[in-house]
């Protein structure tokens, strides 16, 4: 079952790196001015650690990176053009699926917990999980809209290229975490703090933590990264040295990230990529909508890390 989860794992990846092929195909045969070409440097570019991640040394990941990023910085990545359906039709299809359209998304969620707790003891079944939800939520929605194969690509491709650069993010985020970690930052930022906060005050060291937490999110923008750094750096020396439940602490640090989550455009995915979806006139729209619930929701944590915690 392992190997069928690895197998399983690195076709999905694989079927991402082909999306992206397509994507700058597209934009090689459909963009009328010369940045066709740095669109299509892009996205092939982008596609190869997911095509051929497991054989690339890192040292070349890290130079396509590179490129990626100077192709971005000089603006040469663009949109290409895509075939929209026409109002009439999308209006016709909505009276006709109605509600049902959104059975797709509830079926991704739920077959992916499902093959996640059925394999928890393998590893890499959660990220495999959300493939086959994925895979699964496909399938209906085939069964749902009787869309055609070239349709999903089609529509698969406008949207990621959509979001376009600001795609990378999550996984160069992630990476971040894990050098800032190596490079031993928790514990400067440890020295920092031990300067500011008492080390026998537990409610100083929550708020010092819950608030670390949330402005290295946002940072970071990813509570996943921020989560070992800022937990070896305050949460280990300032609240679990006083005896508080690893349980407790673990699960509400990781929500007071996501506080964080909400604040920043670090956060694209999240904050940045709905905006552009949704073609609003302020990018930073979705982020002034969460911030009042962000700011209220880290005061409840402070309260109830302190009081449950201990």
């Amino acid at each position: 079952m392992q190997n069928f989860i690895n197998i399983g794992l690195e076709s999905f990846y694989v079927l991402m790196g082909i999306l992206m092929l397509v994507i700058g195909v597209k934009s090689l045969k459909t963009i009328d001015n010369n940045k066709k070409y740095g669109t299509f440097a892009f996205w092939v570019l982008l596609s190869l650690p997911f095509i051929f991640g497991k054989v690339l040394p890192a040292t070349f990941i890290g130079g396509i990176l590179v490129l990626l990023s100077l192709l971005t910085l000089t603006k040469q990545v663009v949109f290409a053009k895509y075939e929209v359906a026409t109002e009439e039709f999308s209006q016709a299809k909505s009276e006709k699926i109605k509600s049902k359209i959104f059975l797709p998304s509830l079926i991704l969620a739920f077959a992916a917990v499902a093959v996640a707790m059925s394999l928890s003891s393998y590893a890499s079944s959660s990220q495999f999980a959300i493939g086959a939800g994925a895979i699964v939520a496909l399938i209906s929605a085939f069964i749902i809209t009787r869309a055609k194969p070239k349709e999903a690509v089609e529509d698969g491709a406008r949207l990621l290229q959509q979001m376009g650069p600001t795609s990378m993010l999550p996984q160069l985020l992630v990476a971040l975490g894990v050098l800032f970690t190596n490079a031993g930052v928790g514990d400067v930022i440890s020295n920092m703090i031990s300067g500011v906060v008492p080390a026998d005050s537990r409610f100083f060291g929550v708020v010092a933590y819950v608030l670390g937490m949330a402005i290295f999110t946002m940072i970071m923008g990813n509570a996943f990264a921020a989560f070992s750094v800022i937990t070896a750096g305050i949460g280990i020396p300032f609240v679990l040295s006083q005896g508080a439940d690893p349980a407790i602490v673990g699960a509400l640090a990781l929500t007071a990230g996501y506080c964080g989550t909400l604040l920043t455009p670090m956060a694209a995915n999240f904050n940045i990529v709905p905006a552009a979806l949704l073609e609003a006139k302020d990018q930073y729209s979705v982020i002034k909508y969460q911030a009042p619930v962000a700011i209220i929701l880290l005061a409840i944590h402070i309260f109830v890390m302190y009081t449950f915690a201990f």
